[in-house]
This record gives structure tokens, C-alpha cells and sequence, in this order.
């Protein structure tokens, strides 16, 4: 199954979409890699949904990613004795480690770390920042803080700490025990929520020690600000706005969003898009006008994936959603701006061989007008290089090994498909023009490109690249 559009679509499954049917309906809609959010998701649901997707991939012979979101460090204020306060701007509120039941005056905060680290001057934002608090004075023990905006307060609600560097890591002790449940499972990726400093990444990388690659969400002020290093720790980026647009000003997310997308296709790593892009489907059958537009931009500016949440998971129009996507998706590839504004935004690739055989294979595709670009890989590296280029011709990943194939469904531009390895290089040739004509991308008597490494099954040694003619019945010619 071909589909007509470069950029992927992750869909997020949930009460709406949870069952074999539902999640084959959703592939069939455009889906190209779904994810399981632990915040909601107990290990057995986990479990059943991932043999669901490996079903639905057994029957549609594609191969399917999956993404396993951990929950991340959830701060929330404590309980109030009457389950709710009404406060006044300019009032002095307490946030305090006394774990009895709050009032208009303080409540408990049962987070020692954030009593320790807040200093005077520091905001603090609670559910979702309808409630604005500033620290005016600390110990240590408690945080005395005047309101600044908002009113209400009420149970658990959370808190968020846009000025605070926190001294710990972004992995719980629910997210270590859902870690090693995911990994069981053979997830493709896992992503790591509330990243703050590229130590954060340290610990889940050793525990999934190469099993699944690591998404980075950044969401926190602190993530953006060392953005650099935490790309480079990181195997993938996700633009997570829900929880970005309320640590840092709303206007500022637009501008933040660039610049990760350009920082991580710069770096060769896939970039995702999420949060609230068709949000009005949790309950209408179609978009609002800007919500298509929020679409448009982050295919425009060259994501490898936009993300569904809500709209596919608890909504009530989950196929609707993705099919949309897909329909927005497909629309602005083929505007004539398109591929003038990818081109515009390509860096320098770096002084590497694969980066090299990529840029050339890309140019010399496009001059020559080939059907496609085919390249070999085993652990997924050259595939990446290759869609970090964004060429106006298709990439056909081929590779041995079904997780790479799996992993490489979240890339831009990338058809992916699990072949036998070839024995030398005219059997490589051989299966990339008759993978390329049985896949629809080339007919008879068109040319493909092919790179690879020589020797063959020599991981990272993207070295060579050949041009090829799809003869008659797909067989390779020269």
C-alpha cells in the first residue's frame, strides 16, 4: 500500500479506536505509525494494543510503528478540604510540605524538589495556567506566593514550573516500570516526556540499550534553550505544544516550532508535530479553517510527522480525523509552492560519506528526473540521511530486518519494505528495480538510483551509488 503523500501521519490510540477493526480503518485512512499514551494505558491494555497493530500489520503486509509515550514526571498540587477555593489577584497564596487538607491560604505540595528549587521572582502555573502564582519568598519548606492572574484552584491540579530547573530526571519510578513493559512488547520508539537537559535522556537509553529509539517531547523552556545538545543525544524530536504553550508565551510557539523542525531536519533526526491540529474533531466531522491551516504550515515546513491525540483517540470521528489529515497532507504537496519552500530550507550535509552519497543520489534523481531513490540499510542510518535531503522523488528503504523497517515508518518521504539481503551487488540491483516496479514507484523502461555499502551488511558504510533501468516485469537493467 502506497501512499500519495511524503510527510506521516501518527494517530493516538484510546477508548475511540482501541480495537483490531478500528485500528486496521485508521491504517487504512493514512495512519502510518500509531502511539499508545502510557498516562492512560495500563501495562495489559498496552500489551493487547501492540498485538492488535502487529495483527493489523500481518494482514496489510506494511510495515507499522508503534510509539509508547511515557507519562513523565506529573507535579500537582495536593487535596483542599473542601475540594475547591476561590482566590483574589494580589493575595498571598502558600505552597507548603504539610500534607493537610488546603484552604484559601496554601495548600500541600507533595514535591520536595520544587519547594527546594523555586527561588523568589520564579513563576508558577497551575492547571494549565488558568492560575498564576509569582514566589515572593522560599525556605525551602514552603513557597509563599502572590497571585498574579486567575482564581480558582482545586484537587491535584497540576503545576508548572516555566522558570525552574528542576534536579531530576525525566523518568519516574511509573515510567521505569512502563519502560521495561514497552520494551517487552517490542515497541519501535518510546518517547520521554518533560525533557529538560540532555542528561535526562542518560537513563532511558540505557535501559532500552538500542531495543527502541528515543523521541525527545520538548515542551519546557529549559529543553528549548539547550535544544542543540539534546538533538544530539536524542534519535527523533517531538514539538509537543500542549504543554509548550503554557510554559512559554502562546505567541512565542509558533516561532519555537521552526526552529526545532530546521534544528532537527539540520541534524538529520525526524521531527514530529503534535497537539491540537484538528482539535474541533474530538466532536465535529470536520475541521475549523485555521486548524487546516496548522496542518498545512507544519507540512510546508517539512516535519517528518504531524500527530493526532485526542481526535483518534476518545473522539468521535477517528477515521474522519486521520482522513483529513491525509487529504490536507496530500493537498499541500502539491501545491506549486511546495517544493520551492523544501528546497529553500536544505542545510550543508556533513563532511560523511553517507551525507555525500545522499546529496548526490538526491541531485542526480532530480536532474535526471528517476522514478526513485532505492537504498539499503540495516540499521536505518542511511534511510535517515536519505530523507534528511527531502527529495522531490520517493525513497524506497529496503532492509533486512523488520524493527529497522518499522522504526523508518515515522520518516519523511520513506516507503519502507523488509527484503532478504542481496548476495552481491547485481542481485542488490536486481531487487531494487523489482521492488521499485512491484511497489508501484517505476515502470518499465524508467531508471531508479541505488545506494548502498560495499562491502555489503556493513552497517554505516554508505559508499556507492548505481543508476539503474527497471526492465521488462521489473527486472533490473543497465
Amino acid at each position: 500500500m502506497r501512499r500519495s503523500r511524503k510527510v506521516k501521519i501518527l494517530a493516538t490510540l484510546g477508548p475511540a479506536s482501541s480495537d483490531e477493526a478500528m485500528i486496521r480503518k485508521l491504517f487504512e485512512a493514512g495512519a502510518d505509525v500509531f502511539r499508545i499514551n502510557m498516562s492512560h494505558t495500563d501495562h495489559d491494555s498496552m500489551r493487547a494494543l501492540v498485538g492488535r497493530i502487529r495483527a493489523v500489520e500481518s494482514q496489510v503486509g506494511r510495515p507499522i510503528g508503534i510509539l509508547a509515550d511515557l507519562q513523565g514526571p506529573k507535579l500537582r498540587v495536593g487535596k483542599f478540604a473542601k475540594g475547591k477555593e476561590e482566590l483574589k489577584v494580589g493575595q498571598t497564596f502558600t505552597l507548603d510540605n504539610n500534607d493537610t487538607p488546603g484552604d484559601s491560604k496554601r495548600v500541600f505540595l507533595p514535591h520536595p524538589e520544587i519547594l527546594r528549587s523555586v527561588e523568589v521572582g520564579h513563576r508558577l502555573l497551575i492547571d494549565d495556567g488558568k492560575l498564576q502564582l509569582k514566589a515572593v519568598k522560599t525556605d525551602g519548606k514552603k513557597i509563599v506566593c502572590e497571585v498574579v492572574a486567575g482564581t480558582g484552584i482545586s484537587d491535584r491540579k497540576g503545576v508548572s514550573l516555566p522558570d525552574t530547573d528542576l534536579p531530576v530526571g525525566a523518568l519516574t519510578e511509573k515510567d521505569r516500570r512502563d519502560l521495561d513493559a514497552v520494551l517487552e512488547t517490542g515497541v519501535d520508539w518510546v518517547a520521554l516526556s518533560f525533557i529538560q537537559r540532555p542528561d535526562d535522556l542518560a537513563e532511558a537509553r540505557k535501559i532500552a540499550n538500542g531495543r527502541a529509539l528515543l523521541l525527545s517531547k520538548i515542551e519546557k523552556p529549559q529543553a528549548v534553550a539547550r535544544l542543540a545538545e539534546i538533538i544530539e543525544l536524542s534519535d527523533a524530536l517531538m514539538v509537543a505544544r500542549g504543554d509548550l504553550g503554557v510554559e512559554m508565551p502562546l505567541e512565542a510557539v509558533p516561532g519555537i516550532q521552526k526552529q526545532i523542525t530546521r534544528a532537527a531536519r539540520r541534524a538529520g533526526k525526524p521531527v514530529v508535530v503534535a497537539t491540537q491540529m484538528l482539535e474541533s474533531m474530538i466532536t465535529a466531522p470536520v475541521p475549523t479553517r485555521a486548524e487546516v491551516s496548522d496542518v498545512s504550515i507544519a507540512v510546508f515546513e517539512g516535519a517528518d510527522a504531524i500527530m493526532l491525540s485526542a481526535e483518534s483517540a476518545a473522539g468521535a470521528y477517528p477515521v474522519e480525523a486521520v482522513s483529513m489529515m491525509d487529504r490536507i497532507a496530500v493537498r499541500v504537496e502539491q501545491d506549486p509552492t511546495y517544493p520551492g519552500i523544501i528546497n529553500a530550507q536544505r542545510s550543508t550535509p556533513e563532511a560523511t560519506s553517507a551525507d555525500a552519497i545522499s546529496l548526490a543520489s538526491r541531485e542526480i534523481a532530480e536532474t535526471l528526473k528517476l522514478a526513485a531513490i532505492i537504498t539499503y540499510t540495516a540499521s536505518g542510518a542511511t534511510g535517515m540521511r536519505a530523507a534528511r535531503e527531502r527529495p522531490q522523488v520517493p525513497i524506497i528503504a529496503l532492509s533486512p530486518i523488520l524493527d529497522t523497517a518499522r522504526r523508518l515508518s515515522l520518516l519523511w518521504g520513506t516507503h519502507c519494505v523488509v527484503s532478504p539481503d542481496a548476495i552481491d551487488l547485481d542481485d542488490m540491483v536486481e531487487r531494487a528495480c523489482r521492488m521499485a516496479f512491484n511497489e508501484g514507484f517505476a515502470k518499465a523502461g524508467e531508471r531508479i538510483i541505488v545506494t548502498a555499502g560495499v562491502p555489503l551488511r556493513t552497517p554505516g558504510s554508505t559508499n556507492m551509488l548505481r543508476i539503474a533501468y527497471v526492465g521488462q516485469d521489473g527486472k533490473g537493467g543497465r
